[in-house]
């Protein structure tokens, strides 16, 4: 399983669950949010680790750009264009 498909299957539970998505939430309050994040990750049986989290937001920015013009990008990217684990707070504090 892929880290996407992790953090869809997180985000479903994250939903159904208003516990588990206050946990993932208050991950943001923590010396170092990502290793909270991925540690509720774990305890769910999903194997994934911090940079996990962070290549798989590199590979799929690299993706989008490359897809939107043939590969080659100058611009600079927007602060959190590629940060999977704020993208996905973002996500699940719209569903609280």
């Amino acid at each position: 399983m892929d880290v996407m498909e992790i953090l869809d299957e997180m985000k479903y539970k994250a939903k159904e669950d208003p516990g588990l998505c206050r946990r993932l939430l208050q991950t943001e309050q923590e010396k170092f949010p990502y290793d909270a994040f991925c540690t509720i990750c774990r305890q769910y049986g999903y194997e994934v680790w911090p940079m996990d989290v962070v290549e798989a937001g590199e590979e799929m920015y690299a993706a989008i750009k490359r897809s939107t013009n043939g590969g080659g990008e100058n611009s600079p990217m927007l602060e959190g264009q590629d940060d999977l684990y704020r993208m996905f707070l973002d996500e699940i504090r719209m569903e609280v």
